[in-house]
């Protein structure tokens, strides 16, 4: 699972994987496009992303959805960064989900109002990791821990239905 923090300057990206239940980081930084022309920025990015999926080969790409920001100039920046990574996973024929920021601090925090360092803590923690962790980098493993929980129940609400539906007959 590929998780993807999208910002026109920085870019956080995270692959993980799961086993058994439990977690594991196969990857995880940022892409820093140089500063100059937005369409330039939006091609390294739809690079990074494109590199990151043909070297760490994930399943699915989750992306958080763009919040409403004060600023309309800052919503469209993001925006287009959001459908630069979008555009590199589909073309790996990646399939796309998103989530709303609140909906993944929620779902890693536990609130849906945490800050960036209570996201950082929690990623280290949850994912056993030791070294010190970039906002944005956490951002996308926080991403892509909140797909990974929401697919297991998806997964887990299923064989529930199937095993009632047998009992039924």
């Amino acid at each position: 699972m590929l998780g993807i923090d999208p910002g026109s300057r920085v870019t956080g990206f995270a692959v993980v994987e799961t086993h058994g239940g439990a977690l594991y980081p196969v990857g995880f930084g940022v892409i820093r496009p140089a500063a100059g022309e937005m369409a330039a920025r939006l091609a390294e990015i739809f690079a990074g992303v494109a590199r990151v999926v043909a070297e760490l080969r994930p399943e699915a790409l989750a992306i958080e959805s763009v919040f409403l920001a004060r600023n309309a100039q800052s919503a469209l920046k993001l925006g287009q960064a959001r459908g630069a990574a979008i555009c590199a996973a589909a073309q790996a024929g990646l399939p796309v989900f998103e989530y709303a920021p609140r909906a993944v601090k929620l779902a890693v925090v536990g609130s849906g109002r945490a800050d960036k360092t209570q996201v950082q803590h929690m990623m280290r923690q949850i994912l056993r990791i030791e070294e010190p962790l970039a906002a944005d980098a956490a951002d996308a493993l926080a991403v892509a821990v909140c797909h990974s929980h929401t697919e297991q129940t998806r997964g887990y609400s299923s064989r529930r239905l199937a095993a009632a539906q047998d009992a039924a007959r």
